[in-house]
């Protein structure tokens, strides 16, 4: 997949440049509604709006190659997942908490 002046290609991962903000975390923003001004607000190290309409330019210009990062990505988690559960408890913990910050 190209990269654009807003994503880079590191350790096997697309990242807006510049962050540890993952294309996927970008994805699942914009495709649960989110606004680009809500995303920045949201992840604030992405440092511009212009960053942001950038990755959401890529993602919409390029379904079917992010549809297929994003598959692949899903399928590396579920290895990990498989190779090293988290207790239960944890899991419950990380959800609320992801929930928590989502509604902010």
């Amino acid at each position: 997949m190209a990269t654009t002046p807003y994503l880079e290609d590191r350790d096997g991962g697309y990242y807006v440049v510049g962050t540890r903000v993952g294309l996927d975390v970008i994805v699942r923003e914009f495709q649960s509604g989110q606004s680009p001004e809500a995303i920045l607000q949201q992840y604030p190290s992405l440092g511009s709006l212009a960053k942001v309409y950038g990755v959401i330019t890529f993602i919409l210009e390029r379904p079917e190659a992010v549809g297929a990062y994003l598959h692949d990505q899903n399928r590396v988690w579920d290895e990990i997942k498989q190779k090293h559960p988290l207790p239960q408890d944890l899991l419950e913990r990380f959800y609320r908490a992801r929930e928590l910050a989502r509604n902010l």
